[in-house]
């Protein structure tokens, strides 16, 4: 379950990739949403995937109530055993639905830092106390509940995120219109958010630009800070030689345009725009945060640098433009460790294998 399906964030990507990915011959997957309508909802519906509106905007409106009642039918009627949410408002509304109105397990899942308001928190905080499991996309959010919300180790399970090896991979085709041909490009693709600190790479970028002719800037996607970073880059006269180029479908075309792909996050879980990076063969440099150094080995799967610190990036920037021989080796064992064991299809094995163990027990068998 997730709050909605038109946006391209990580946790409905997730949901749906596991949705189209479970062993049939051992799942039925539903998906549970307050908003169907979008690309994930589109791709699930293609696939045959079930997909449930429960219309609820507010959970201070008569329609949550209402929801509460529809939830439960739909759950016993349709006889599921196991009901996961994927977000924050989903674990905040279904898990006490599913704990204490269905027979269903309750599972929740907690993929990112919550950087909630002090009662959204409490309230995921008693969450983890009903719920049957909780699941992480790394080892640094199993860590983070356990020294941190003080969750039982026993109730963390981890399923790290996958991806389409089959869309993301190395490919010769040409590059993006918005790219020149010939030229040196890093880039992004993320979310325009405060948390992404895109500004630390503008910087950076400013402090290489002049170390090879013909370089370009690639920020692809779409976010409140556009206009904050588009400001920075003219005060460092860098804006011309910036791409901007809004979220798109086309993820895989810009990634494998990259010569460098850059993560500046100052708080990350399990980036997929990392991984996706990495298994379209870009060199990648990453912000030594969250999960991205179990993503990143430095100086084997990539650069990472401290969060924050423009200059420290600057010159990881500094070693792949002037190294060619360097960033093909970098960019060539990323590749590699995400084909080893990144696959939708390898994380819908080990959600499944989590599913089956919270089903047994308690059973008897």
């Amino acid at each position: 379950m997730a709050r909605e399906l038109h946006h391209m964030g990580g946790s409905e990507r997730q949901m749906t990739e596991i949705a189209l990915a479970l062993d049939r011959s051992r799942f039925e997957p539903h998906v549970g949403t307050f908003r169907p309508k979008g690309l994930r909802g589109d791709q699930l519906i293609a696939a045959g995937v079930p997909v449930v509106q429960f219309p609820v905007y507010s959970f201070r409106s008569w329609a949550a109530i209402a929801g509460v009642r529809q939830m439960a039918r739909y759950v016993s009627r349709h006889g599921i055993r196991l009901v996961h949410s994927f977000d924050a408002p989903l674990t905040a509304y279904a898990m006490p639905v599913a704990k204490y109105f269905t027979s269903a397990k309750a599972v929740s899942s907690q993929r990112g830092h919550r950087g909630l308001t002090p009662e959204y928190r409490r309230l995921l905080r008693w969450t983890d106390r009903i719920v049957d499991g909780v699941v992480v996309n790394c080892q640094y959010l199993k860590r983070y509940l356990i020294e941190e919300e003080k969750v039982p180790e026993p109730l963390i399970h981890v399923c790290c995120n996958g991806i389409d090896l089959e869309q993301f991979r190395p490919a010769t085709a040409p590059r993006p219109a918005a790219l020149i041909e010939d030229h040196f490009v890093i880039g992004v693709v993320c979310a325009l958010r405060p948390e992404k600190n895109l500004t630390t790479l503008i910087e950076a970028f400013a402090r290489v630009r002049s170390r090879r002719e013909r370089m370009t800037l690639a920020v692809v996607g779409s976010g409140p800070v556009l206009d904050e970073l588009q400001t920075r880059a003219k005060q460092l006269g860098v804006f011309a030689d910036c791409v901007w180029e809004p979220a798109t479908s086309d993820v895989a075309q810009w990634l494998c345009a990259f010569d460098v792909f850059v993560l500046p996050s100052v708080s990350e879980a399990f980036s997929n725009s990392l991984m996706e990076a990495m298994a379209c063969g870009c060199a990648c440099v990453a912000s030594d945060v969250g999960g991205n150094p179990e993503l990143v080995t430095h100086g084997e799967r990539g650069l990472l640098f401290s969060p924050g610190d423009s200059g420290a990036l600057a010159q990881a920037l500094e070693l792949l433009i002037a190294d060619d021989a360097l960033r093909r080796r970098l960019a060539g064992a990323a590749e590699k460790f995400i084909r080893g064991g990144y696959s939708r299809e390898a994380s819908a094995r080990r959600m499944g294998e989590i599913y089956e163990t919270l089903l047994a027990a308690g059973t008897g068998t």
